[in-house]
């Protein structure tokens, strides 16, 4: 047995049983792929892959229940090197981050001036998605940090900290009669709206505020970022509804905010690292940059000692007291 037959499976499974993209992300051959699967069937004495013919149509009910075991064995791989690094260079390696755009654009910027100042010799690569994208890339290992305010809490493998909490802003242009009135979501039901896609920056407590109040929206336009949204309300096409920290009073100069926390709610944005992954030192300076409440000792203490066993809950006490820090 070894790690290319793990990874093989792993890919295969990745890329939807198809073994010419599974080659393609490990820089091999669609044979070599076939092979090494099939040596690690052999030595197991079980198929992991149903076929037709030799196309790989799903996995087994052994592969079913051996490929969680295949995912700990090569994220162990992943650790051994990674604390190998931590004495080798300490100071020194990547750190990728995956976070919505929003994040990205408007809440990251001090954190990583801070880390770049502190760290001039880790590289850093940031990425950005949609919140269940940040998720995946998480998943994946593909991301070491995932920053987003939907989904991360919805998978059993990641562990998401509260960060910040945050409300929503309706914006429009200087002079728009909704200004000048009762902030209602029956007024601001009546105009054209332009706020995030479905899955993106707190729309889901949008759509539950309007439905709550029997109303049905009119969404005008739909958008995955802040700037794309107040671009189109810069051009009189609709009221835009933006996550408070996206509107800056300095740059939006065509624009006017009033805060719409009493009409939405408050939005908790979340740092989510994957359960049982090994973190370098520079990933826990990374994460009390962005968020100070979230020290090393805080965050290991929500990891906690058994915080590798898939699907268990973070330690009520760390969740609490994060929780109650993240209020303020």
């Amino acid at each position: 047995m070894n790690f290319q037959q793990l990874r093989s499976v792993r890919e295969a499974v990745r890329c939807g049983f198809n073994l010419t993209e599974a080659a393609h992300a490990l820089h091999t051959s669609q044979p070599g792929v076939s092979r090494q699967i099939r040596e690690l069937e052999d030595e197991l004495g079980v198929a992991l892959f149903a076929r037709v013919g030799k196309r790989l149509t799903g996995l087994t009910a052994p592969g079913d229940h051996l490929l969680p075991i295949i995912e700990r064995m090569l994220l162990e791989s992943h650790n051994l090197r990674q604390a190998g690094l931590e004495f080798l260079a300490q100071d020194e390696g990547l750190l990728s981050i995956a976070a919505t755009h929003s994040q990205a654009r408007y809440a990251l910027p001090v954190a990583v001036q801070e880390f770049r100042g502190n760290f001039p010799n880790v590289q850093l690569h940031l990425r950005q998605g949609s919140p269940k994208q940040v998720a995946q890339m998480l998943l994946d290992g593909e991301a070491d940090v995932g920053i987003a305010t939907e989904a991360l809490s919805d998978y059993p493998q990641l562990v998401a900290l509260p960060s910040f909490r945050w409300t929503h802003s309706i914006i429009a242009p200087p002079g728009h009669p909704f200004l000048d009135g009762p902030l209602t979501l029956e007024r601001l039901a009546a105009y054209p709206l332009v706020t995030y896609d479905s899955g993106f920056t707190g729309r889901t407590r949008i759509d539950k505020a309007f439905a709550a109040a029997g109303l049905k929206p009119n969404l005008a336009i739909t958008a995955m970022d802040a700037d794309v949204i107040k671009t189109y309300v810069e051009l009189g096409l609709g009221i835009g509804i933006v996550a408070g920290i996206a509107f800056e009073t300095e740059r939006d100069t065509r624009l006017r905010a009033v805060d719409a926390g009493r009409l939405f709610g408050i939005n908790l944005t979340k740092v989510a690292v994957r359960r049982g992954s090994y973190l370098r030192a520079y990933v826990y300076a990374f994460i009390e940059a962005f968020s100070p409440t979230l020290s090393r000792a805080a965050v290991e203490e929500a990891l906690g000692t058994r915080a590798a066993d898939e699907g268990e809950a973070v330690p009520a006490s760390a969740m609490e007291q994060l929780l109650a820090h993240a209020q303020h």
